[in-house]
């Protein structure tokens, strides 16, 4: 399907000389006579490369075709994510193309699995995961006319900004698009 330029907006997926390119940023102005034009910042779903590119007003993009399979994530090893399908069918992915949302993966996280031309290319992960703080050091009193916060470890090694009640075996909430915290769990 075509679309304009007006169309391309955040999360769409296009294709660009035969690759597929998700629309990370999008800015839309108008220059008086010189027409609209959308600038935008591309992730190319097979190596990850990012693109910055100008859409005009006669342009039209051409939207990829995008397959979708549930599936939930096994383990990372040697930059392959292995990731297993609910009939136990095992897919590989380049860590490379999905290295931004490695570090909110565990074991038995479900996953989207994107497919281009039949190739498993990205996935699409929850916006919002749970993981456990695995290292937190002590909150430091100080000035309590702003909310301090400290950073912690969770159980997938990547490092988190939390506040400083925060404590070590806490399950928190973390937002995978920002990667900030949202909340503590409570069990």
């Amino acid at each position: 399907m075509k679309l304009s330029h007006t169309e391309v907006r955040k999360g769409t997926i296009i294709s660009l000389n035969g690759e597929p390119y998700e629309v990370m940023q999008h800015a839309h102005s108008f220059k008086g006579r010189g027409g609209s034009v959308m600038q935008t910042r591309l992730r190319n779903l097979k190596n990850g490369t990012l693109l910055q590119k100008t859409f005009h007003a006669k342009d039209e993009v051409e939207e990829a075709s995008i397959e979708k399979e549930d599936a939930f994530f096994v383990y990372a090893n040697r930059g392959k994510c292995i990731f297993a399908k609910e009939n136990k069918e095992r897919l590989q992915i380049d860590e490379k193309s999905i290295s931004e949302k490695i570090p909110y993966l565990k074991e038995n996280t479900p996953v989207t699995i994107l497919f281009f031309n039949e190739d498993p290319i990205s996935v699409s992960i929850p916006i919002k995961v749970n993981l456990k703080v695995k290292e937190s050091p002590p909150g430091i009193r100080g000035d309590r006319s702003q909310g301090g916060t400290k950073t912690v470890t969770v159980e997938t090694g990547a490092l988190i900004e939390v506040p400083l009640f925060v404590k070590e075996g806490d399950v928190i909430e973390i937002n995978t698009e920002t990667g900030e915290y949202v909340r503590r769990v409570q069990d």
